[in-house]
């Protein structure tokens, strides 16, 4: 057998195993849905999904007709105060909804 041939084979054989690797790793990543995936960076980071966790967001908005459309849909849920931005008159208001989110039942459509 040639050394050329002997080469060949085994470059064909460093690729064949390179594509099956690849494959494994694209499949597995491809398995895993974004909810799995941010659960499972959340408790590599040391949270529990069963622990009591608070909700805490801010949102700039242009004017006050935003701020209560935004209100009515979260404060079934919410806290939200608004108040008025003096540094920055081109976002209006800030929104800040807070809610104490308890056991984890799923996420919400």
């Amino acid at each position: 057998m040639s050394w050329t041939l002997l080469l060949l084979v085994a470059a064909l054989a460093l690729i064949a195993v390179r594509i099956y690797s690849k494959l494994r790793l694209a499949r597995k990543s491809r398995a895993e849905s974004w909810d799995e995936q941010i659960i499972g960076r959340l408790r590599s980071q040391g949270y529990a999904p069963f622990n009591d966790y608070r909700v805490d967001f801010f949102l700039a908005l242009p004017d006050e007709a935003a701020c209560q459309g935004a209100r009515a849909r979260l404060e079934p849920e919410f806290s939200v105060d608004v108040k008025r931005l003096q540094n920055d008159p081109s976002l209006g208001y800030s929104l800040h909804a807070t809610k104490f989110h308890g056991r984890y039942d799923g996420w919400a459509a």
